[in-house]
């Protein structure tokens, strides 16, 4: 996948330079460290696609855009700050604009959590294939339709390699393990406190047997979901609920800021902030809806001013 820049507004960055410094700005500057930055992050992009499995690859291209389009937006917004107040080594100390001084450093204090969490993509990147498999992921049941068949093979290899061994008293020739597994199997069983070890132990067999069990309820229930009609969101009195299936997030939108209250209600519901949707939003489940509907200010508005319990 090719890498695509996005557009760094050169007109807000050479101005907020010229705010700060008495040299020149040099030309094409602020798209040039922007573009050695995605150009960083898609080589580690492109190393990690190495090391992973092909079908995660799609995922990795999927972050690296984001990456690349995000730290565009906090690049242009750090400038747009910029351009709000000039230096007091520009400006002069009489009648310097303090408080409009204050409110840029401020803005740019918020501007540099934004920063913190682009570059946390980055670690999403390097960690894909990594980790489990989310649900968010459009390729979830095929991913764990293939864990799940290794695991039902290890099952079976386990299971046979135990009988060759009762009936033969050896794994040597064992024709469902290759040397190296054999070589540790039988040094396993060496170094084993029971008195008659097995290549592979009861507690193993167990664990796996409930790993199988557990993927195949979450591929079942993912199959269901996506069987089921997609929930519908609502009205209420100061905003909306949406249900963004294509984001896999139940999204809350306010006509204005909510309280105090409102906001510690939606956190301790598992509701964050997201600043890039305007929305406090969390993974679209059935319990994201069950929550959303108990928190009496956006419970679904109806006729007469009352609300649904």
């Amino acid at each position: 996948m090719g890498v695509t820049y996005y557009t760094i507004r050169e007109d807000l960055a050479r101005r907020a330079h010229n705010l700060m410094s008495f040299s020149d700005y040099q030309e094409g500057r602020a798209t040039t460290e922007y573009r050695a930055l995605v150009d960083i992050a898609a080589d580690t992009a492109e190393r990690q696609k190495k090391r992973v499995d092909p079908m995660y690859h799609a995922k990795i291209d999927g972050l690296l855009d984001l990456y690349a389009r995000k730290l565009a937006d906090v690049i242009n917004k750090d400038n747009e700050i910029g351009t709000r107040c000039p230096s007091v080594m520009i400006s002069g100390g009489s009648n310097f604009p303090v408080q409009k001084k204050r409110k840029q450093n401020a803005a740019w204090e918020r501007n540099h959590e934004e920063w913190e969490k682009v570059n946390g993509i980055l670690q999403r990147i390097k960690s894909v294939g990594k980790g489990g498999i989310s649900a968010d992921d459009p390729d979830a049941v095929a991913k764990l339709r293939a864990k799940l068949e290794k695991k039902e093979q290890l099952q079976s290899t386990m299971k046979e390699a135990n009988a060759y061994y009762r009936k033969h008293k050896t794994l040597e020739g064992c024709p469902v393990l290759t040397e190296s597994q054999i070589q540790a199997a039988e040094s396993a069983m060496r170094s084993s406190w029971r008195n008659n070890p097995v290549p592979f132990e009861t507690w193993q067999l167990s664990n796996n047997n409930a790993e199988i069990r557990r993927l195949r309820g979450r591929i079942e229930d993912l199959e269901k979901r996506e069987s089921e009609p997609a929930p519908e969101g609502w009205e209420f009195d100061g905003g909306s609920v949406v249900v963004n299936t294509e984001l896999n997030r139940l999204q809350i939108l306010f006509d204005d800021k909510p309280d105090e209250d409102v906001r510690a209600e939606l956190k301790s519901n598992g509701f964050k902030w997201a600043p890039s949707q305007h929305a406090w939003q969390r993974q679209l489940t059935g319990n994201a809806m069950y929550a959303a509907r108990r928190i009496k200010a956006i419970a679904p508005a109806t006729k007469g001013g009352e609300t649904n319990g």
